[in-house]
């Protein structure tokens, strides 16, 4: 059974003789060193792989100083790098100024089509599962383009200049999924930040007025082509996973499962796949072998079976919270000793 099929059977909740494994290296946090992350992928191959397809130059995209502290990014957001191994700082939004928004195109790299030429040649020369992913996040791109507290409080006061906004991002993202449902990938990746630990940043009504409507459009623009669709959310929202199944989401990944509660994550098995790592917070910055070890064990019973379900995501990240490559190994080797079915 290759990668792909392996992966393609647990989305589908059939059997399975193992847990499938994806090296999951969160975006704008850096990782471990490069030949950190090498040797963990031969040690513990992974059977999920993403194209290097991210937009990049284009006239917004300023060069990074010498020592890559600060940069703009094709959307013209500016940003600088937080240090300590944190995400990145978002330093200047380009539409601050509600009178910008009627003349903001989204840029032109999105629909390029030398990046789907790329995925494409890459899911020719491997037996993976390959999952793109996209630039559809549209809660996160309005504050990043309009400042966090403009945009909530936009959204708030239920004020056009964000609605109008939003209605840009949504035709681009539409059209940028139309693009990778020309490709040869097997799935394609959504992620937008919804919530704090505590919950929400939105009232769920607002949510399911505003952005579920978008997100059952985009899902299915996805699964017309055959492709399954991955979404990532930062923060605690257990408070809409059942909406995003219904939206015809595959796959809720989470690098706080224990926020949630695996045991509320549970209730939706057999509904959604989870992909998680051992808890970031709780559990692998403890460093403990037994308690990473219990966490791995926890995750496997209780939302993977040999009908599928879970997929193992072996965090790549990061020394200055405490996950050094040790500690990862205690959790990757515990996926293999529970996450192998006999």
């Amino acid at each position: 059974m290759t990668s792909r099929e392996l992966v393609v059977r647990t989305l589908n909740h059939e059997p399975v003789p193992r847990v499938p494994r994806d090296l999951w290296i969160p975006s704008g946090v850096k990782s471990l060193s490069a030949d950190e992350l090498a040797e963990m992928s031969v040690r513990y191959p992974s059977d999920i792989e993403a194209p290097p397809v991210a937009p990049t130059g284009g006239k917004r995209s300023a060069a990074k100083t010498p020592k890559r502290k600060q940069w703009t990014d094709v959307w013209g957001c500016v940003w600088r790098e937080a240090g300590n191994g944190a995400p990145p700082e978002l330093k200047r939004s380009p539409l601050t100024e509600a009178g910008r928004i009627a003349s903001f195109q989204p840029p032109a790299e999105l629909f390029e089509r030398s990046r789907f030429n790329r995925a494409n040649r890459r899911c020719s020369q491997t037996n993976r599962f390959v999952l793109a992913w996209s630039e559809v996040r549209p809660f996160d791109r309005l504050r990043f383009l309009r400042g966090g507290e403009a945009a909530l409080l936009d959204l708030a006061r239920g004020g056009k200049e964000s609605r109008d906004l939003l209605a840009v991002l949504h035709d681009a993202a539409c059209k940028e999924l139309e693009r990778w449902g020309e490709t040869e990938v097997d799935g394609v990746a959504f992620r937008d930040d919804w919530a704090s630990p505590d919950g929400l940043l939105v009232a769920p009504e607002m949510w399911r007025e505003i952005f579920k409507p978008q997100f059952k459009i985009l899902a299915g623009r996805v699964r017309d082509h055959g492709l399954y669709v991955w979404m990532h959310s930062c923060g605690k929202i257990t408070d809409i996973i059942p909406d995003l199944i219904e939206c015809g989401v595959n796959v809720l990944q989470f690098d706080q499962p224990r926020l949630h509660g695996v045991d509320r994550l549970a209730e939706f098995a057999g509904k959604v796949t989870f992909q998680c790592p051992v808890d970031i917070q709780t559990t692998l910055q403890t460093r403990d072998p037994e308690l990473i070890r219990a966490g791995a064990k926890e995750l496997v019973e209780k939302l993977g079976s040999r009908g599928g379900g879970f997929v193992a995501g072996y965090y790549g990240g990061n020394r200055a919270i405490g996950i050094t490559p040790e500690v990862q190994d205690h959790a990757c080797k515990a996926f293999v000793e529970f996450g192998t079915y006999r």
